[in-house]
């Protein structure tokens, strides 16, 4: 079922059924993966932020977000502030002192409520918390419900410490289209990290991370994209949406020059032990399908330095 087939209530990302605490595509990929259990996975969590977290949410200066836009495209983003722009203002209630800019292609997704699905990635300490739920633009900012708020391992973070900030300049679209240029595709083989979105009716979106050695994502064409699945928390909570709905969101940072590569299409997971014969650590390979792309220049004044790999990243696949 497509994104221009789905009922409206679906493919806008909007919130008027019920969401159930049982998620058929966690189960269905933890069976197929012979990993997990019932009850495995999205029902463990509920959405109180632990005061233990707190201190970890003021301190943040970046949020990656995921959601669905009006034509039902899911696209992964970034917001970024001063510390203290994410605020935990409730026990279920995040503040966040930002919103997708014009340049942004979920510019506007939010002027009513809407699922969202949120990472809080810290990169110089490799630590990262989930938040997931529905969020409303107010006044320059968004209000986040949360809905489930879990803390992930550090495996395939990349350290990355700030360096000063770059001048603010006002976030610029310089390239789009339905097909990766050499610019583009570039940026993706040369990546030691990526952010995704997925999003499935009745459980909402979410925003999760994707790491390993530079080039272990594959362009193998202007609109196609492999990558490795390596071992995790058998949670699959990404898989698990796209079990139900393949749309999903890509986002590639350039950490150097604060530059945000936006991708939507459609993913699959590929279980053929002969497709991943020679990637190392891969238990499956994802292959992405790019229906859309949008690269932001000055998509923030952030600027990092690479530090050091994750020790548990495998080797990067050999290519001809």
């Amino acid at each position: 079922m497509t994104g221009r087939t789905r009922p409206r209530a679906e493919r806008d990302g909007r919130v008027p059924v019920v969401k159930s605490p049982y998620h058929e595509g966690e189960q269905a990929v933890q069976r197929r993966a012979r990993e997990g259990h019932p009850g495995w996975g999205s029902p463990m969590f509920d959405g109180v932020i632990p005061a233990g977290f707190v201190p970890f949410l003021l301190r943040q200066r970046m949020l990656v977000v995921g959601a669905v836009d009006r034509d039902g495209a899911v696209w992964a983003s970034a917001l970024t502030g001063p510390a203290g722009f994410a605020e935990p203002v409730g026990p279920s209630t995040l503040a966040v002192a930002a919103a997708p800019a014009p340049a942004d292609p979920l510019h506007g997704v939010f002027a009513q409520r809407h699922d969202i699905g949120v990472l809080a990635l810290e990169p110089q300490t490799v630590r990262r918390i989930r938040v997931n739920g529905t969020a409303r633009q107010q006044d320059d900012g968004l209000v986040v419900r949360t809905e489930q708020v879990l803390g992930n391992c550090p495996k395939y973070l990349q350290r990355r410490l700030p360096v000063a900030d770059a001048p603010p300049r006002t976030p610029r679209v310089v390239a789009s289209g339905t097909g990766l240029g050499a610019d583009q595709r570039r940026l993706v083989e040369e990546a030691d990290t990526f952010f995704i979105a997925s999003h499935a009716p009745g459980h909402g979106a979410d925003a999760s991370h994707r790491g390993g050695q530079p080039g272990f994502v594959t362009a193998a064409g202007p609109r196609r994209l492999v990558w490795p699945d390596y071992v995790g928390n058998s949670f699959y909570m990404t898989l698990g949406n796209l079990q139900l709905d393949p749309a999903c969101g890509l986002l590639f940072w350039d950490w150097d020059r604060g530059s945000f590569l936006h991708l939507t299409g459609r993913a699959r997971v590929d279980w053929d032990e002969r497709h991943r014969a020679g990637v190392p650590g891969a238990l499956r390979m994802v292959e992405f399908d790019v229906e859309r792309f949008v690269q932001v220049d000055d998509a923030t004044a952030l600027r990092w330095e690479f530090a050091a790999a994750s020790p548990v990243n495998p080797p990067a696949p050999f290519r001809n």
